[in-house]
């Protein structure tokens, strides 16, 4: 059923008609109008890195990333377990394996734990910024050096989260902090990595257009039309992000205290107001009966069919799952909207109460 308070939505308040009246007028609506390159350089710079790769997904970006950087059949990846599935795919695509390392309480890869899973056939590191949360980018970047190891960053769910891994890999889907509708984008300072990413997302075409292709690539291009709007979104990401932290803090003042609900770490960006309820189910079911929308925590990686470990369930990853939740959030939420959410929140425990 339809929802008064989706969990997520898109806020389309800028140029993004603009740019997309003027894709269509010119006839530049394929991956090789301007508005790619412009966004493309203008994401590179608000993230002060040299080079942007625009791509279909943010899957897609994980995926050229990892093929650019060598990894491949016979390599492990060091991924997350609390994540969202598409981080382990990316590796499995390339033919690698992904290695899963369990959360620390702040639901982000426990950098404690990551040496004990490296091993010789280890190529890289994945950390994941949750629900725009950094991960301890120092720590990892150590372990990098004395492993030798290259580091892909999962950024999906923080844009201006600053990458100082080799690439750093950003969604565009439409419930993301700013959006292509579908979309995605790698950054690097390496020329060379740039090049490659581009190369294999465009079928690895060779400068003559010959129709030979000496590797397996891509198709795994970004529209003129979806570049428009996410260039649109980009112009405005500052005003968006500060949206977005008023809707944290609203929330977090007005769920001080709640009994039944846990309120997790601060973020460095907010993509989702994520906290932890007892009767997670339940008071889901009872949001959803007041016309909101919620979303579960993310399942640990061991948990699924194609990775299952039996063992899952003992996984600090799998505590977490067990009784997370997130709220709506996305700008266009009022104060107002938050007050009713959270009273309706309220209502739940209070009504708990009453029947013990």
């Amino acid at each position: 059923m339809g929802h008064e308070y989706p969990v997520s939505k898109p806020h389309l308040g800028g140029r993004e008609l603009q740019y997309l009246t003027e894709a269509i007028e010119t006839g530049w609506i394929s991956s090789q109008g301007p508005l790619v390159r412009r966004f493309e350089a203008e994401f590179a710079a608000y993230n002060e890195v040299a080079h942007g790769v625009a791509c279909s997904s943010g899957t897609g970006a994980l995926t050229l990333a990892l093929r650019a950087l060598g990894v491949g059949p016979g390599d492990e990846v060091l991924v997350p377990e609390f994540t969202m599935i598409a981080s382990a795919w990316a590796v499995t695509y390339t033919g690698a394996t992904p290695v899963f390392v369990d959360c620390a309480d702040d639901l982000n890869i426990d950098v404690t734990r990551i040496e004990e899973r490296i091993t010789p056939r280890t190529k890289a590191i994945m950390p994941v910024h949750v629900y725009g949360r950094r991960c301890d980018m120092a720590a990892v970047m150590r372990l990098a050096y004395e492993y030798n190891l290259r580091v892909v960053e999962d950024s999906a769910e923080a844009h201006s989260v600053r990458p100082i891994g080799d690439v750093a890999c950003f969604s565009l889907f439409g419930n993301k902090i700013i959006t292509a509708g579908e979309g995605g984008i790698c950054v690097t300072d390496d020329a060379r990595l740039a090049a490659q990413m581009a190369h294999l997302r465009a079928m690895a075409f060779s400068e003559k257009h010959d129709f030979i292709h000496r590797k397996l690539a891509y198709n795994f291009r970004m529209t003129n039309m979806q570049a428009g709007v996410a260039l649109a979104q980009l112009e405005r990401i500052d005003e968006i992000l500060a949206a977005r932290k008023r809707i944290e803090t609203h929330y977090d003042e007005g769920l001080e205290g709640v009994a039944g609900v846990t309120r997790m770490p601060p973020r460095d960006v907010l993509w989702m107001y994520d906290l932890l309820a007892d009767d997670r189910d339940a008071l889901m079911d009872h949001l959803s009966r007041d016309g909101i929308e919620t979303r579960h925590f993310f399942q640990p990686m061991s948990r699924q069919p194609m990775y299952y470990d039996p063992d899952w369930s003992s996984l600090n990853a799998a505590r977490f799952a067990a009784r997370g939740l997130y709220l709506p959030t996305y700008v266009g939420l009022t104060e107002s909207d938050q007050d009713r959410i959270m009273d309706s929140v309220r209502s739940f425990y209070l009504d708990a109460d009453r029947k013990r």
